[in-house]
């Protein structure tokens, strides 16, 4: 039996069931099964959301523009993958920072919270293995395994069938699903929810804007809900390989943790708006925004990266061995005296390597 909402909803009855229904479980609780994507009826494209997108793709244009004049590529797409995962995984609640991963890879300094750090060090993992396996794979349910087994192994939530979709029901808030926030599609739906998404993950002959594209599916994982744990990186993963695989970005180097944790109250409001009220329109306006936003600082962070290159190699460009350490610091930041001495190829003496005099 189809229900409505719950009675403090707001619901807009025309879009109630927009993004999919409440079915009554015999156990008593009420489990959402999601409308196959696109939305229907369709997206309305008003004149706000047109300005976003235009203005999101324009960012996105100027990022991509921008990146090809970085000295090195590569090491600014694996800085910027390192920051996603710090970020994406705080929102999770780790407390691990960017110093604690880039000490950790070191194998440098004592952390007080290496299991944070192993979970932060795992979505950089995932991310990478996605990015690589794009090159042979398209994005479907098996990619979508292989990136969560990565993610998962050996860290909180190992326990949860890694790689595996769930077999059991979950739920987000409350302390069991008759308590919840909100109760994903129950086991026995959940396939064929997951085989509508990725009907539509193949489905490019629409006309749905790239990035419109990449709000819906983010929004309809998250709603899904697949597996048992690590459901939000996974679903914040997506939006990075839809663009690598679109090619609307031709280096991996927009990342939206930033935006979603600065703004999670809202991040988890519009979520919920799309499965009450079907208000596919608000989620998709906000997700633009955070692309926007969110490409803008990547551009500006990037020239400010080649502009303090230029400024450092013209002060340093008489002095060889600081000029190979400042090379060295763009793909291994975090070095202590023993290792730059190394770098410089000189004697590891305080007044040499540890105060220097140039």
């Amino acid at each position: 039996m189809a229900i409505q909402p719950p009675p403090n909803a707001s619901v807009n009855a025309d879009f109630a069931l927009r993004a999919g229904r409440y079915i009554q479980q015999s156990t008593g609780y009420r489990a959402f099964i999601p409308t196959p994507l696109p939305p229907d009826p369709p997206l309305v494209f008003d004149g706000e959301l047109i300005t976003l997108l235009s203005d999101a793709d324009r960012n996105l244009a100027r990022l991509d523009a921008i990146a090809a004049q970085l000295p090195n590529p590569d090491l600014f797409v694996a800085m910027y993958v390192k920051q996603e995962a710090v970020l994406s995984s705080q929102i999770e609640g780790t407390q691990s920072t960017l110093e604690d991963v880039l000490a950790f890879e070191v194998d440098h300094a004592t952390l007080r919270t290496p299991s944070d750090v192993a979970e932060v060090v795992n979505y950089v993992r995932a991310m990478n293995y996605g990015l690589d396996r794009l090159a042979t794979l398209p994005l479907s349910l098996r990619l979508v395994r292989e990136i969560h087994k990565e993610l998962m192994q050996g860290v909180r939530g190992q326990e949860k069938s890694p790689g595996e979709f769930r077999l059991s029901q979950n739920w987000i808030g409350g302390v069991s699903p008759s308590k919840a926030a909100f109760v994903p599609p129950p086991a026995h739906e959940l396939m064929g929810a997951l085989g509508a998404f990725e009907q539509f993950l193949h489905s490019h002959t629409n006309d749905i804007p790239v990035l419109v594209r990449c709000a819906l599916a983010h929004a309809q994982f998250e709603t899904i809900h697949p597996f048992l744990d690590g459901n939000g990186r996974v679903g914040r993963l997506l939006i990075t390989f839809m663009l690598v695989e679109a090619k609307a970005l031709s280096l991996p180097l927009l990342y939206l943790s930033i935006f979603l944790k600065a703004n999670r109250s809202e991040y988890y409001d519009r979520l919920m708006a799309v499965r009450f009220k079907g208000d596919w329109e608000g989620w998709v306006k906000f997700f633009l925004r955070g692309v926007s936003d969110t490409a803008q600082l990547a551009t500006d962070t990037a020239r400010e990266i080649i502009k303090m290159r230029e400024t450092y190699r013209n002060e340093f460009h008489r002095v060889p061995h600081a000029l190979k350490l400042l090379e060295t610091l763009y793909s291994q930041p975090y070095v202590d005296i023993k290792q730059a001495a190394a770098i410089m190829e000189c004697a590891f003496l305080p007044p040499t390597a540890s105060s220097p005099t140039w």
